[in-house]
C-alpha cells in the first residue's frame, strides 16, 4: 500500500511539474504545440463554431457561439439590460463599461454551471459575438437597435467600454472574449442579397470603419466577425483587403477572425463565386479567416489543402491564433488559478446588477415633447388609464438578442408600483400591435382619467432580424418608417376623446429604430421613447411619470420627418445621410432630448490657436436653473470651416454627463481630440490599384465648435459656440 501511495505522489508530482513548465510557456507557444500534434482532419474540426473534441489530445468540446448584446441571451436566468441603442441614448461610456462588467461575470457563472451540468449545447461558450458596431446609416435598417447609433465617435468609444467591460482587466486572462461586428458597412438592404454593397473607400475611412480600428486599438477586442455582405463586389468573408492588409497590417489586430453564421455557403448559393466547399473554404482562410461560423470547413478544409488550394502551414497559423484564445480564457489550466472561476455566483440578476439595468433604462429614455410641462404628473392627477398594446407586452422589453428572468417589470406593472397611494389606475390593452380592437371600449372611457398613457411602439416582432420579425413586412427592415396604422388610428381616437374632457395624453413609445413621429408628437402631450428598456424598464417608467427621476437621455439617431429626407436605402454613400451630412431639417436631430429641468451654460473657456495634432482642453460652468434634480449631457459638436475636403457638416467630438442639483453649478472640463479636427487623405504609400487607403491628416486652419445640450441651432438647444485656429 505504502508502494502504491508513493507511485501516486510521483504521478501527481510529476503531473504538476508538467503544469508548470507548460505555464512558462506562452499562450501562443503552447497553442502552437498543441496544433503541431493535430492531424488534418482534427485541424477542419477546430476551426468550426461546433469544435470537436480531440480526447488523445485532452481537447474538450467547445461551442464558439454565444451571444451578449445586453445580457447574457439565450443561455438560462440572466439580467436583461436594455437594447444596444438605448444604451447609446444614455451618452455614458462609464455605465456601458459597467454593464458590460455585469454581463460578464454572469457570463462566467452560467458556463461554469453548464460545464457541471454537461451542457454543452450552443450559446453555453465564453466566446460572444457582440457587440455590433455597425454605423447605422440608415433608420430604416431593422437592426439598428443592436448598434450604438449613427455617429462613429459616439458608436467607437462606446464599443471599447463595452469591450472592456467584457474582456476584464486580469493581465493574464480573459474574462470573456468579445466580438467586433459585422466587419463592415453592413446596414441593410443588400446585406443578405446577391447586390453588392457599393461604398467608397473615403466613406469606409471616415464612417463604416472608424469603430472597428478603435475596437481594435483602444478595445484590444478578441474577435471580429466578416459580414454577409458582399462590399465592392468581393463577399467580406473572403476580403484579404479589409480581413489582412487593413485590420492585421494597417491596424495590429491580433485575434481571431471568424464568418457570420452561414456565410461562406453564400459564396457558393448566393455569391456565385465557389463552386464548391473546398474553394469557399480556400477563398475564406486564404483571407484570414479562423473560425467558420457553420460547418463549411468539415467538409472544404481538408479538400482545399490536399488540392493546393491553401497550405497546411497557412491553417496551422490561423488555428493557432484560434486556439490561443482559448487559453486566454484558462480552459486548458487548472480551474483554481484562473480568476474569473471564483465569480459568485449569486450575481446572476443580483440586486446590484438589477439596480444597473435600472440605472440604464432611466438614463437611456429621451424625452421628446412635454408641452405645458405635462410631466411629471403631479398631485392634481388622482386617475390614471393605462393603455396600448405595449403596456403589457414583455416584448417591448426585450428587443432581440435577450435574455430571460423571472422578474420583467413591464409599464402597467412599473406605474402601478409609482402611483401615490389614494390614486386610481384602470388598464385594457385596447388596441394590437398591427391590428385594431374589434369591440372598443377603451377610446372611450380612457379620457374620463385625469392622464392617459398610451404606450404603443415596436417589438422585434416587427423589426430585426427576419426569422424574429414575424409580424414585419419586409424581412425585418422598417422600410415605411412607421408605426403600424392601427396604432395611429387608436390614438387619434384618444386624442379626440380627450380634447373633449380635458385629460392629458402621455405616448409612451418602444422601438429600435426612429419611426416618423410628425403626426404622433402633434396628438401627444408629453412623448417618451423608450427603445427596448430591459428587465427595469417598466419600474424606470414610472419613476419618471411621476417625477421621482427626470429623463436625460439624447437620441443616437436622427428622426426624420418623412422617408422623403432619406436617400435611397441601398445607396451607402454617406452624401446625405445621418447628422453628419444631411442638409434637410429633421423633426428631432441627434443629440436631442428634453428635461424636467432647465440648465444655463456659461464661462467658456479655451485656447484660441493650438499646434497642429494637439487636443482643445475645454471648460464651461454647467448650473441648473431648475426646482428638479438631473443629469445634464454636456455635448461638444465641431465644423472645419477651412478644409476643401469632404468632411461632415459638423461631428461629435466630446460628451460627458453631469449630475445637478436645484441651483447647483459645475465646471465641466472636455478635450477635444486631434483626430475630430483631422480629415481623410489617401495615403499614397499604402493605396494600390481600385483599392485607396487613408489616413486622417489634420490640416491648419480655422474650426467651430459648440457646447451645450445638444447639435447647434437645433430646437431648444441651449449652447455656447467657440472659434479656435489650427497652427
Amino acid at each position: 500500500m505504502k508502494i502504491v501511495r508513493n507511485i501516486a505522489l510521483c504521478i501527481t508530482l510529476f503531473s504538476f511539474s508538467l503544469i508548470a513548465a507548460a505555464q512558462e510557456k506562452s499562450f501562443h507557444q503552447r497553442a502552437a504545440e498543441l496544433v503541431s500534434k493535430m492531424t488534418l482532419k482534427e485541424k477542419a474540426t477546430q476551426m468550426v463554431n461546433d469544435a470537436e473534441a480531440i480526447p488523445r489530445l485532452g481537447i474538450p468540446a467547445y461551442r464558439w457561439w454565444s451571444e451578449c448584446l445586453h445580457g447574457v441571451a439565450r443561455s438560462g436566468e440572466c439580467s436583461v439590460f436594455p437594447q444596444s441603442i438605448g444604451m447609446a441614448a444614455t451618452f455614458d461610456d462609464s455605465l456601458v463599461y459597467d454593464v458590460a462588467s455585469a454581463i460578464s461575470d454572469e457570463a462566467r457563472v452560467l458556463y461554469k454551471w453548464a460545464q457541471e451540468t454537461g451542457n454543452q449545447s450552443k450559446y453555453t461558450g465564453l466566446t460572444f459575438y457582440a457587440p455590433n458596431i455597425n454605423i447605422y446609416r440608415d433608420p430604416r435598417f431593422g437592426r439598428g437597435q443592436e448598434t450604438y447609433g449613427e455617429d462613429p465617435f459616439l458608436t467607437s468609444n462606446m464599443g471599447v467600454a463595452y469591450v472592456k467591460g467584457l474582456q476584464g482587466n486580469d493581465p493574464k486572462y480573459l474574462k470573456v472574449a468579445a466580438c467586433a461586428k459585422h466587419y463592415t458597412a453592413y446596414s441593410g438592404n443588400a446585406t443578405k442579397e446577391s447586390k453588392s454593397n457599393y461604398v467608397t473607400w473615403h466613406d469606409l475611412y471616415q464612417t463604416y470603419m472608424p469603430a472597428f480600428k478603435a475596437l481594435v486599438q483602444e478595445g484590444h477586442v478578441e474577435s471580429v466577425m466578416g459580414a454577409y455582405n458582399m462590399l465592392n463586389g468581393v463577399p467580406s468573408c473572403c476580403n484579404k483587403e479589409l480581413l489582412t492588409n487593413i485590420l492585421r497590417k494597417e491596424w495590429g489586430f491580433k485575434g481571431y477572425v471568424t464568418t457570420d453564421c452561414g456565410a461562406l455557403w453564400r459564396f457558393i448559393r448566393v455569391y456565385k463565386v465557389a463552386k464548391n466547399p473546398e474553394e469557399a473554404a480556400a477563398l475564406a482562410l486564404n483571407s484570414g479567416v479562423n473560425l467558420n461560423c457553420g460547418h463549411l470547413f468539415l467538409s472544404g478544409l481538408e479538400q482545399a489543402v490536399n488540392d493546393g488550394l491553401v497550405k497546411e502551414s497557412t491553417v496551422d497559423s490561423l488555428l493557432t491564433t484560434l486556439m490561443e484564445t482559448r487559453f486566454k480564457l484558462g480552459l486548458f489550466d487548472d480551474p483554481d488559478k484562473v480568476p474569473y472561476n471564483h465569480i459568485d455566483p449569486n450575481v446572476v440578476d443580483s440586486p446590484e446588477h438589477r439596480a444597473l439595468a435600472y440605472k440604464s433604462a432611466a438614463e437611456s429614455f429621451v424625452l421628446l415633447e412635454n408641452k405645458n410641462k405635462t410631466l411629471p404628473l403631479g398631485r392634481d392627477v388622482h386617475y390614471v388609464y393605462v393603455t396600448g398594446c405595449n403596456a403589457a407586452n414583455l416584448q417591448a422589453l426585450i428587443g432581440n438578442y435577450f435574455g430571460v428572468n423571472d422578474n420583467m417589470s413591464s409599464f402597467l406593472e412599473g406605474i402601478s408600483k409609482a402611483m401615490p397611494k389614494g390614486n386610481s389606475i384602470q388598464y385594457r390593452p385596447g388596441v394590437q400591435l398591427t391590428k385594431e380592437a374589434y369591440n372598443d371600449w377603451t377610446t372611450k372611457e380612457a379620457p374620463e382619467a385625469d392622464a392617459v398613457v398610451v404606450c404603443l411602439g415596436l417589438t422585434n416582432a416587427l423589426e430585426g432580424e427576419s426569422m424574429d420579425a414575424i409580424a414585419a413586412d419586409y424581412k425585418g427592415e422598417n422600410v415605411k418608417l412607421s408605426l403600424p396604422e392601427a396604432q395611429i388610428n387608436f390614438l387619434k381616437k384618444i386624442r379626440m376623446n380627450a380634447n373633449k374632457s380635458g385629460a392629458k395624453v402621455i405616448v409612451v413609445l418602444t422601438g429600435g429604430s426612429p419611426v416618423i413621429l410628425k403626426e404622433v408628437s402633434e396628438l401627444a402631450d408629453a412623448l417618451i421613447y423608450t427603445w427596448y428598456p430591459g428587465e427595469e424598464g417598466g419600474n424606470a417608467l414610472g419613476d419618471m411619470l411621476f417625477g421621482k427621476i427626470a429623463p436625460s437621455g439624447h437620441t443616437p439617431v436622427t428622426f426624420v420627418k418623412s422617408v422623403d429626407q432619406l436617400p435611397p436605402f441601398n445607396n451607402y454613400s454617406m452624401s446625405g445621410r445621418t447628422y453628419r451630412f444631411m442638409k434637410k431639417t429633421p423633426l428631432y436631430p441627434f443629440g436631442y432630448g428634453l428635461s424636467y429641468t432647465t440648465f444655463n451654460y456659461s464661462g467658456l473657456k479655451y485656447d484660441k490657436k493650438i499646434k497642429n495634432g494637439e487636443d482643445l482642453k475645454v471648460e464651461v460652468t454647467v448650473k441648473n436653473t431648475g426646482s428638479i434634480k438631473s443629469d445634464e449631457v454636456v455635448q461638444v459638436y465641431i465644423t472645419n470651416e477651412d478644409t476643401e475636403k469632404i468632411t461632415p457638416i459638423r461631428q461629435l467630438c466630446a460628451y460627458k454627463r453631469i449630475s445637478l442639483r436645484p441651483g447647483e453649478s459645475k465646471i465641466v472640463k472636455l478635450t477635444i481630440p486631434a483626430s475630430s479636427m483631422g480629415v481623410m487623405t489617401e495615403d499614397s504609400q499604402s493605396s494600390n490599384g481600385d483599392v485607396m487607403h487613408f489616413k486622417n491628416e489634420i490640416e491648419s486652419g480655422r474650426f467651430t465648435f459648440s457646447v451645450g445640450n445638444g447639435q447647434p441651432l437645433a430646437k431648444t438647444a441651449n449652447y455656447l459656440t467657440g472659434v479656435f485656429k489650427v497652427k
